[in-house]
């Protein structure tokens, strides 16, 4: 509620920045539709998963007329509106520059062994399927590396810690499309 109570403070600041005075109605909205929240406030600006469709149907069926104004400052918002991420000040790197192998899920080291059909961290004791560290481990180099095509010998490298490329073409047979014949094969 704090949030919202601030951002309400901040736009209506910028409205009163770009020559305008109007009310606003904000609402933390929760859109996850297995969320609970016990022993709610009744009076607080809250939407519930289940009731997002109701509340858009009422907005929808609010008959404002629409002012030379109203448009003007949906240009004005529109054009302060701008693109930045975290990402955007990422490090550089390179694949043969980074440490590879797969990390623990829990405490992050590289010191995973591989017991059967199981990973083992050597630091943590934590243990995790092997079909899911590697899947990880996949999902990690999709991330890094998005214009590299997923092989079974890219993720063997990728990995490090496993023995076996049969094991790897297993889990990017079940887990992933498919995609090429032979030795062109790559996976989506």
């Amino acid at each position: 509620m704090h949030q919202l109570k601030r951002k309400e403070t901040l736009f209506h600041q910028l409205l009163f920045k770009l020559g305008y005075n109007l009310p606003i109605n904000g609402s933390v909205v929760f859109i996850n539709p297995e969320f609970t929240l016990y022993q709610s406030p009744l009076t607080k600006p809250i939407i519930y998963p289940t009731q997002i469709h109701q509340y858009l149907n009422e907005l929808g069926n609010v008959s404002l007329k629409l002012a030379k104004g109203h448009k003007m400052l949906a240009e004005k918002l529109k054009s302060l509106h701008f693109q930045h991420t975290n990402y955007d000040n990422l490090p550089s790197y390179q694949y043969e520059k980074l440490k590879k192998g797969i990390t623990c899920l829990k405490c992050n080291s590289f010191t995973i062994l591989m017991e059967g059909s199981k990973c083992v961290c050597k630091h943590c004791g934590y243990i995790e399927k092997f079909a899911d560290a590697v899947i990880r481990s996949i999902e990690e180099f999709k991330l890094l590396f998005p214009d590299n095509k997923i092989t079974t010998s890219a993720i063997f490298d990728w990995c490090q810690v496993i023995n076996s490329k049969k094991r790897i073409k297993g889990v990017l047979d079940k887990n992933y499309k498919r995609i090429g014949e032979n030795r062109w094969i790559y996976y989506q």
